[in-house]
């Protein structure tokens, strides 16, 4: 994968009609993580920890910041908010694929400095399976 813009990485939001882009993302942060489950015994060799494969639970995690434009992705992500829904989302990373599955709206927090405009973070985490397809 060649180096990519930032800006290029896209998180996208199913609006009815397809997908639309959460509008106003300056940045943005995807991360996989899967807890381990630790299996270790008396007679495991040399006492080394030993970990059962494929047993552990997989999320994904995704956190932007960006700015306030009241588009209608952002009205959709702040419904998602106040319903407490679960949506499905695609995340695009250029060069590489499409990350697409449940995932539920679980932080949006707003702020503005005095003489700025307002910024708003968001987080997303997995809500089911999600699916890869590369690009």
């Amino acid at each position: 994968m060649a180096i990519q813009k930032g800006k290029d990485l896209l998180v996208k939001v199913a609006d009815g009609a397809g997908f639309a882009t959460v509008a106003g993302l300056r940045s943005r942060r995807l991360a996989f993580n899967s807890e381990t489950v630790d299996v270790t015994h008396s007679e495991s060799a040399g006492r080394w920890r030993e970990l059962l494969a494929g047993a552990g639970v997989k999320r994904a995690s995704v956190v932007g910041a960006g700015v306030f434009r009241d588009g209608p992705s952002d009205a959709l992500v702040r419904g998602l908010v106040f319903s407490g829904d679960v949506a499905e989302f695609q995340i695009v990373i250029p060069d590489f694929g499409r990350i697409q599955g449940p995932f539920q709206v679980v932080g949006l927090e707003f702020r503005g400095e005095h003489a700025g405009e307002v910024t708003y973070d968001l987080s997303l985490e997995s809500a089911g399976e999600l699916a890869f397809s590369a690009l």
